[in-house]
């Protein structure tokens, strides 16, 4: 346990802003205050997948099944389409996961990543980045899936096209991961794909970038065991895969997403328990979680409970955390403590 000597003024303040948590400390007092229960800020919206913080501080979410990006407002959870006319997640066909699965923005222009829709899985569309040009229009700007089928990892996988779920900007283009090509990828504006680094089977989803240094969660192979679900980082030059932290100990698995908070805290999104019928198939429903890192290297449950999650973004001191179910939940004062109290 690591021991700290600190200004006798400081222990003061630290132990009468912890006396007055319940009442909330003013912003730059000590601790920053406790995160309250998650609660529902947009319900209703079919089967969401990925998400990003636009430019205009709005919330911004893919719904592959209506083929469709929406602008939530955050403060009032009122939604509007941004875009829409994307290749659509067909039921009972389509994997889950399949269409309009994560966006992103450069500048004040929007990019969207389509996966599993090409020929096959029976689909007749593009797999790869679309650029957002208006409501109703869009440019394929790279097409991963072609890459993928002259490229194929090693061993190959019986989607040849890939199954990627989460981009980011990185560099001049995107950072990509494929969960079932276990890589991530880099992709230009210009459509020039290359390979980062490539995995063993450990499912590479979420993404987050902080200087030179990528950070990705895994899910798992299946079964998902919390184990196995892990958060890496990646650094420049070798591509190097670091283990930084993992879920062995607690009740969840299945990690989807990292972020960084307003505060430089790093977040982890487990999407909970899992026990499916078929590969591709999301954890139980309500068993999901969100894990703050701590300086040991060891998670801590932000909250649980969560409905089958895939998402999350920071806006100022809340947390937006996007599901299958359709819904975006908002947990207030996520930050951490002081010392990881």
């Amino acid at each position: 346990m690591k021991r700290f000597i600190i200004n006798s003024r400081i222990v003061i303040l630290l132990g009468f802003c912890l006396a007055m948590v319940v009442q909330g400390c003013k912003k730059g007092d000590l601790p920053h205050g406790i995160p309250k229960p998650p609660k529902p800020l947009v319900t209703g919206l079919k089967e969401l997948q990925g998400s990003t913080v636009g430019p205009d501080g709005a919330l911004y979410v893919t719904a592959p099944l209506d083929g469709t990006i929406w602008r939530v407002n955050p403060k009032t959870g009122a939604v509007r389409s941004f875009a829409t006319g994307f290749p659509k997640r067909i039921p009972d066909l389509y994997y889950i996961g399949s269409g309009v699965v994560d966006v992103a923005f450069r500048g004040q222009t929007a990019y969207a990543l389509v996966t599993g829709v090409a020929p096959d899985l029976d689909g007749h569309d593009t797999v790869g980045i679309y650029r957002v040009n208006g409501p109703n229009s869009f440019t394929v700007v790279a097409d991963i899936g072609a890459w993928s089928i002259a490229h194929p990892p090693v061993p190959a996988f019986f989607v040849p096209t890939g199954f990627q779920y989460a981009l980011e900007p990185y560099r001049d283009g995107f950072i990509v991961t494929d969960g079932h090509h276990n890589r991530v990828l880099y992709v230009t504006l210009t459509g020039e794909v290359t390979e980062v680094i490539a995995f063993a089977d450990v499912v590479p989803t979420g993404l987050a970038v902080r200087g030179n240094t990528i950070y990705v969660t895994e899910a798992g192979p299946i079964p998902h065991l919390p184990e196995n679900a892990k958060l890496m980082s990646i650094s420049k030059k070798p591509p190097t895969a670091t283990e930084v932290a993992s879920a062995a100990g607690l009740d969840v698995g299945l990690f989807v997403d990292v972020e960084f908070s307003h505060g430089n805290a790093l977040y982890v999104l487990a999407q909970g328990k899992w026990d499916g019928p078929f590969e591709g198939a999301p954890a139980l429903p309500n068993t999901g979680a969100l894990l703050n890192l701590r300086s040991n290297n060891t998670f801590k449950v932000v909250a649980d409970g969560l409905n089958q999650p895939t998402s999350m973004e920071f806006i100022g001191d809340n947390a937006y955390v996007v599901s299958l179910a359709g819904e975006v939940w908002e947990i207030d004062n996520v930050w951490s403590l002081p010392y990881d109290l």
